[in-house]
């Protein structure tokens, strides 16, 4: 098991654990996506938590597994070897650094766009790493999961009866779609247990950018969720289920009705954490706003910009900063 240095662990953000063992909450919302109400759980789940396990998919177990098998293979070789799949710039492997403006965290990732044209010569020089089966694994997977995150969105829709139903999903379909899928490897910290009830920072608090976000991991525990009173809890993993996240991006489209769900990962003092993350986004020229159809008189809470801004702007913030708040109206 590949373990990221020691001596560098002072340096780690560090948070306090609220309880001794770890204290599940067992009441993020369960959407069964075979079934006819599932439209009206998601808008609830997206009202109450952005945030919700998505239970009969579609993904077929055999992508998920094949590319867990890659992803295990690559993070295992020597660091000198994965080393030269990076810099991440941004595309490409990362250690310990999360963005360019001084996040860390106790993680070691690829990030790759879903572009058909993304270059995965990266890898070529990896040994052992067949650059050609990655992407044919992460294109398998990715199509699979962005089909069924169209779904969602087109459910999304429907419930809260939007004419399109492809308002949303259309912007993920777009061949400019600037969606990107990332993998993340958590390396077990034996260094924990010594830290009288505290916990070691994996990925640092933060909402994602994009329309919505399908998480998959491994059995090992660390996703945290910030709810509305202020509570960190602890979300079960579950290996044969997706997690959905809202992004800023639908909170706009929906003015505010959807919040766009904070997040973070702790490390894990015994196992290795292995998260699978696509990112559907807009097209780079994609105007963002509340839908005028959603309004009903209301004012709009936002100013209307493009993805292309708002990602650059995002690009120049930390993690845990509020990046929307630079577009809000003042009203």
């Amino acid at each position: 098991m590949v373990v990221l240095t020691k001596p560098v662990i002072d340096h780690f953000p560090i948070v306090k654990n609220s309880c001794k063992a770890p204290s599940f909450f067992n009441s993020v919302p369960v959407i069964d996506l075979s079934k006819p109400d599932s439209k009206n759980l998601i808008i609830k789940a997206c009202e109450e938590f952005g945030f919700f396990k998505v239970v009969n998919h579609d993904v077929p177990m055999e992508f998920i597994s094949k590319l867990e098998s890659e992803a295990i293979k690559f993070f295992s070789s020597p660091l000198s070897e994965k080393l030269k799949a990076g810099p991440a710039d941004p595309f490409g492997y990362g250690n310990k650094k999360i963005g360019q403006n001084g996040d860390v965290g106790w993680v070691e990732y690829i990030l790759v766009s879903t572009n058909s044209e993304f270059n995965y010569q990266k890898f070529a020089s990896i040994l052992g790493v067949n650059p050609e089966k990655i992407r044919a694994e992460v294109n398998d997977y990715v199509s699979a999961v962005k089909k069924m995150a169209c779904d969602i969105l087109e459910m999304l829709a429907e419930g809260l009866k939007i004419h399109p139903r492809n308002v949303f999903s259309k912007l993920l379909m777009d061949e400019k779609s600037d969606s990107v899928f990332r993998l993340n490897h958590y390396p077990p910290c034996p260094e924990i247990e010594g830290f009288n009830g505290k916990n070691l920072i994996g990925f640092g608090e933060h909402t994602d950018p994009q329309i919505l976000s399908v998480l998959r991991s491994n059995n090992t525990s660390g996703l945290q969720i910030l709810l509305k009173n202020g509570h960190w809890i602890s979300v079960p993993p579950d290996q044969n289920s997706f997690f959905i996240n809202v992004g800023d991006s639908l909170q706009v489209m929906t003015n505010g009705r959807f919040n766009s769900v904070k997040h973070r990962v702790l490390a894990n003092s015994v196992k290795s954490r292995l998260s699978m993350i696509y990112f559907g986004g807009p097209p780079l020229s994609e105007k963002i706003a509340p839908l005028p159809s959603l309004m009903q008189g209301k004012d709009s809470l936002y100013k209307e910009f493009t993805w292309f801004e708002y990602k650059k702007s995002a690009y120049k913030t930390r993690l845990a900063d509020n990046r929307l708040v630079l577009f809000e109206k003042n009203l």
